[in-house]
């Protein structure tokens, strides 16, 4: 896993996963803590995340709300989009140009 970037916006790659969530966490909340306004997370470089990883990021949006800031997820790659669905954090968490219909259940 890597995160790049300042404050304001960073770009998440590799795995979010168990191994790495502490070292994430601790790097996101230096950005959600050291800023103002909204901070990007760009997720076009991340290859997975588990329900540990989802973890993060809404602890994440937690910590951004309560320093009046706006968690904002950018390139949500397919398959990651899907389960925001099924978990039905895509109606808490706010990603840049929304969900892909393909991602919505069908019905």
């Amino acid at each position: 896993m890597h995160i790049r970037g300042d404050h304001a916006e960073l770009v998440v790659g590799g795995r979010l996963d168990v191994r790495t969530a502490a070292d994430a966490r601790t790097v996101l909340h230096t950005a959600v803590d050291s800023g103002h306004g909204d901070l990007v997370l760009d997720l076009t470089e991340l290859d997975s995340w588990d329900a540990t990883g989802l973890g993060v990021i809404m602890g994440v949006h937690r910590r951004a709300g309560r320093a009046n800031r706006r968690l904002v997820l950018r390139g949500v790659p397919a398959q990651m989009q899907r389960l925001l669905v099924a978990t039905r954090l895509h109606r808490i968490l706010a990603i840049e140009g929304g969900i892909a219909a393909e991602s919505l259940p069908r019905g």
